[in-house]
């Protein structure tokens, strides 16, 4: 049985981290570890803990060796606290994931030897049942007509990440081409015209998952992502910004891996984007080269453009 699509891109991502320094990834260890709050969760740019910005967090420093035993313990009390305010897809995704995280890294082995943890994800998994729509896509949420591609894909990653089969996959892989465009790319929701970087990425990963990948989506998405390629080194979102940004930018790289295209000079110019303009000496990255903070949400993505290029080049 094959890994799980995220670990799979995990340890891609990790084998190409590995072949810097060591040391390379200290300030930014330590600037993830800064953002801890008592609890155990993690924070976004400021307040309190936020299970999104704790998932991103979990998964940077497990990129770079950096869940310690300390550490694990603090997660695994703030992921039982957590658990009852834990519904949207999102959230579900993250929460499983940093369990996951927690225990292939050593730590408490919350997701089968709690009881209540065992309810939870039979609840869960049921509610997002609840959220497929009749396009064949999965909403936001209860109230939601329309599937979307973002929504879709976390629906579709969270079942894979513990092996749980999900109903229907050829009305999602339809609904997923439903959502493509003219331009070859992919859009959030049936009613918008123009493609973006991310739903394109995110529509890849599930035809990918479910096998659904042909020559012609392959020649579709590669011409897409060549037009959002900007001169900053970095892609856009879509094709009317201007400018690159990092997560549009990770995202474009984890597409081009799903299809095995060649990334071209994005392999050059991807990396002195994340080193050159967004890379803080302090330790953690900002998103574009417009922004003036760093969080742990772009520095998961940053690391991610570094460790997929790296390992790109080796290949």
């Amino acid at each position: 049985m094959s890994l799980p699509y995220l670990i799979q891109l995990a340890q891609t991502i990790q084998s190409g981290l590995s072949k810097y320094p060591p040391d390379r990834w200290d300030r930014h260890r330590d600037f993830l570890m800064a953002q801890q709050c008592s609890d155990g969760g993690f924070r976004g740019r400021e307040g309190d803990s936020d299970l999104y910005y704790t998932g991103f967090a979990v998964r940077a420093l497990t990129l770079i060796d950096g869940l310690n035993a300390e550490t694990l313990l603090q997660l695994d009390g703030y992921l039982r606290k957590e658990i009852d305010r834990t519904y949207s897809p999102v959230d579900v995704l993250n929460w499983i994931a940093c369990a996951v995280a927690v225990e292939m890294a050593g730590g408490p082995a919350l997701l089968s030897d709690d009881v209540k943890t065992r309810d939870w994800l039979e609840k869960v998994f049921a509610d997002l049942d609840q959220l497929r729509c009749e396009d064949g896509g999965y909403a936001k949420g209860p109230e939601g007509k329309l599937g979307s591609t973002y929504q879709t894909f976390l629906v579709v990653m969270t079942h894979d990440l513990l092996s749980r089969p999900i109903e229907n996959q050829d009305a999602i892989v339809d609904f997923m081409f439903d959502r493509q465009r003219d331009d070859g790319g992919f859009v959030e929701i049936a009613p918008m015209k123009r493609s973006g970087t991310n739903p394109t990425a995110a529509a890849v990963a599930t035809l990918k998952l479910f096998n659904a990948v042909d020559s012609a989506l392959i020649a579709d998405v590669r011409d897409f992502l060549k037009d959002v390629e900007q001169d900053d080194g970095g892609i856009a979102a879509n094709t009317r910004i201007p400018f690159g940004d990092v997560l549009s930018t990770f995202t474009a790289l984890v597409a081009k891996r799903d299809l095995s295209l060649d990334p071209g000079g994005l392999l050059f110019s991807a990396q002195d984007f994340v080193k050159h303009g967004l890379e803080f000496p302090t330790g953690g990255f900002r998103a574009a080269l417009w922004d003036e903070q760093a969080d742990v949400e772009y520095t998961y993505y940053a690391l991610g453009v570094l460790g997929l290029t790296a390992a790109a080049a080796q290949s």
